[in-house]
């Protein structure tokens, strides 16, 4: 989706600072604060620039500059951005997808479903240096089916069964939900039963056809089982608007891109459309 660029640098600049808190002005790589280099993160990944870039393409757009109130002959190095997105912590990240999220109406019903990101565009030389084998990352969201704001996200380079990740994102945000959409590979007794411990209604699809299948899920539908596929349309989203890559080399600056992916995606539609 094309977007007004200008927009959406002062909804990441007003989310950042919502997100960071107290610490949004404290000064981190290169003496600039932390809510810019969350934003100067969050436009590189939207535009697609790699660290060099960034700094070259600002020189050009006074209209960010002066949003971020950066002036062009004084703009952070491109060795102060890479650095800083090691020192901001996963949970300036989560914040900024919480944050994200609750822009959108909260319908309280949710879907849960898992995609794989590819991790092989790495330098091939670092993935030999480092020992890495594994090619692609899986992640685990949580959906609001109404507004396809992406609510949270569970990340794992060692393909968890979906019966082990679905019960820890579900059990993160149990306090705001309804209902939860899922699957048959989220399917078992355990998990059934942890989650309506939480007095959250699982609409999880059996496998086979045996009498109790069919029964469930003709229930299941009738409640509204069918709004789970909304989580397929933001993973369709999200990986037209930035990509089915992860950039970084290291596991858990991989990590930190792919929550904020989804946190762009779920600012991207606060934004005017071109």
């Amino acid at each position: 989706m094309e977007i007004d660029l200008l927009d959406f640098v002062e909804q990441c600049r007003h989310l950042a600072k919502q997100a960071l808190g107290k610490h949004a002005g404290e000064p981190a790589s290169g003496g600039f604060a932390r809510w810019v280099h969350v934003v100067l993160h969050c436009f590189r990944l939207e535009e697609g620039h790699s660290y060099r870039e960034t700094p070259n393409r600002l020189k050009y757009i006074a209209e960010v500059r002066d949003a971020l109130g950066l002036d062009r002959d004084e703009l952070p190095d491109y060795s102060t951005i890479y650095k800083s997105f090691d020192r901001l912590k996963m949970w300036v990240w989560r914040a900024l997808l919480r944050v994200s999220a609750q822009q959108h109406p909260q319908s309280g019903h949710a879907a849960l479903d898992s995609t794989f990101f590819d991790r092989r565009r790495a330098s091939s030389y670092f993935r030999q240096r480092s020992g890495s084998t594994v090619q692609t990352l899986k992640v685990t969201t949580l959906t609001d089916v109404e507004s396809l704001a992406v609510l949270d996200v569970h990340i794992t380079a060692r393909w968890k069964h979906d019966t082990k990740t679905g019960p820890q994102v579900v059990r993160r945000n149990a306090d705001d939900l309804q209902s939860v959409a899922a699957d048959n590979g989220f399917q078992d007794w355990h998990t059934e039963y942890e989650i309506a411990a939480y007095d959250v209604e699982y609409l999880v699809h059996y496998r086979g056809s045996s009498p109790k299948a069919a029964l469930n899920n003709a229930l299941n539908r009738a409640n509204g089982y069918s709004q789970r596929w909304m989580a397929e349309t933001s993973y369709s989203t999200a990986k037209r608007s930035l990509g089915d890559a992860v950039r970084a080399l290291g596991w858990y600056r991989q990590f930190r891109e792919i929550v904020l992916m989804f946190a762009i995606i779920n600012i991207e539609s606060l934004c005017e459309p071109l």
